[in-house]
């Protein structure tokens, strides 16, 4: 996009040092032509789809033109102004994150699940006891729910009934 940028302005640029090199006359019929088009361009469209490179170039001739020749733009200076909002919106923006609790990463959740099925005797706290020993930091209510999720009931019933 950086590329096409500068391609259009070196374009407009260019454009600039050829009229100023051609004569008086000629610029003036040329800017009647061209207010005519515009003239007909806006009875039959009746919302612009402009491009980002468009947008920055029009707001760069903005900035060119006293306010009172504003009026020769296609778009209010409204819209120039909410342009230039949401581009600086979009710089200066943290990207989003996602709300809540991040995700258990799947290297706890293969543990838990290990450390539950080699010790069918520990419950989730002692769980959660043994990977704070190993140096993970996760609450006793994921390990549970970790626990939970895989179908792994509580710990003395996960080898069987006790009472048979």
């Amino acid at each position: 996009m950086v590329v096409s940028f500068e391609y259009l302005v070196l374009r407009q640029v260019l454009q600039l040092i050829v009229l100023g090199l051609r004569g008086e006359r000629t610029k003036e019929v040329e800017v009647l032509v061209l207010r005519h088009q515009l003239a007909v361009l806006r009875r039959q469209v009746k919302r612009l789809d402009l491009e980002p490179n468009d947008r920055a170039v029009l707001s760069a001739l903005a900035g060119l033109l006293p306010r009172p020749r504003w009026a020769t733009f296609l778009v209010t200076p409204a819209t120039l102004l909410r342009w230039h909002r949401a581009l600086i919106a979009q710089k200066w923006t943290y990207p989003r994150r996602r709300p809540g609790r991040p995700p258990v990463r799947s290297e706890i959740r293969a543990l838990v699940l290990r450390l539950a099925k080699e010790n069918p005797s520990w419950g989730h706290r002692r769980i959660q006891g043994e990977l704070v020993g190993l140096g993970y930091r996760v609450a006793a209510s994921t390990v549970g729910s970790i626990l939970t999720k895989a179908g792994v009931g509580a710990a003395p019933r996960r080898s069987g009934p006790t009472w048979t």
